[in-house]
């Protein structure tokens, strides 16, 4: 998933319109973009556009975004939804891996409830929003096998801080939340999970997303939430490998491919190594996804 596009799940407008900007996935928003007034009222909206929408040919994973599992919101959310079937849980505000493993119980009773395959139903968490969670994502290596991706918030976090900035002034993170991006990568990478960068919230900046995606995809993030539709094909671009990089994929994989036996061989002039190989696989199954 390269594009991963917040909606308020109590907005029908928004979310029909969502359908036809290419993202990748949409997470529809019980949570944060949700007055707690209209919570009882988005739920029901969003199974509806749920079993609208899920038979429907090419579209996007459909994920939701429950509340925190420490409020009481959270049951109603999931008995609302899951009969509907979506393909995964936004999991916020975790604290670590054993919120991420309690949500799991949760979801096999769910669909065990409602006849839906055993863990069919995916987890993305994200990781950094309360500071205890920076501090416990090596848990993550062991979280339950429904954890299909990481990613990393500095809205909810700074508050809890009481930071009076999350940026510097030339647009770049400033360093706790600089540690927490970081981290957050390093462990996605070591579970075997996506890494996901943050929203972008300056959402009429164009060219400071584009640069932003531009670093995240350098660093070796594979994805980018995004919570306007205007955001997604800066997204999409910018986290989808280009025919240059492609072909060089290619041109790696033949080479060692020729040469089982070798452990460094030259392309046009440059030693090559088994990490190029693996870097040049992760662009191929990107490309794949990305249907290249």
């Amino acid at each position: 998933m390269r594009s991963l596009l917040f909606v308020p799940a109590d907005s029908e407008k928004k979310i029909a319109k969502a359908m036809s900007v290419g993202a990748d996935c949409l997470i529809l928003d019980l949570e944060d973009s949700v007055a707690p007034a209209r919570k009882a009222a988005a739920r029901p909206m969003a199974a509806a556009f749920l079993r609208a929408a899920r038979d429907r040919p090419n579209r996007p994973k459909l994920y939701v975004r429950i509340n925190a599992l420490d409020t009481a919101e959270w049951p109603a959310d999931l008995d609302a939804v899951m009969p509907a079937r979506p393909d995964g849980i936004m999991h916020p505000k975790p604290r670590g891996a054993e919120d991420v493993d309690r949500l799991a119980i949760a979801l096999d009773h769910a669909e065990a409830k409602h006849g839906i395959p055993t863990a069919a139903t995916r987890i993305i968490a994200i990781a950094t929003e309360v500071p205890m969670a920076v501090l416990t994502l090596p848990t993550y290596l062991e979280a339950s096998s429904r954890l299909e991706g990481l990613t990393w918030g500095a809205e909810d976090l700074s508050a809890l801080m009481g930071s009076s900035a999350t940026r510097e002034a030339g647009g770049g993170w400033t360093s706790p939340y600089r540690l927490a991006r970081d981290l957050c990568l390093f462990t996605a990478m070591a579970a075997g999970r996506q890494p996901i960068d943050t929203v972008y919230v300056d959402f009429r900046n164009t060219e400071g997303l584009a640069e932003e995606c531009r670093l995240a995809a350098r660093d070796g993030f594979t994805g980018k939430m995004a919570i306007h539709p205007d955001q997604v094909a800066t997204i999409n671009a910018a986290f989808t490998p280009t025919s240059a990089e492609i072909t060089w994929a290619h041109e790696i994989i033949a080479l060692f491919r020729d040469n089982p036996g070798a452990g460094a061989l030259s392309l046009r002039g440059q030693m090559i190594d088994r990490p190029h190989a693996v870097r040049a696989d992760r662009i191929l199954i990107r490309a794949k996804l990305a249907g290249l």
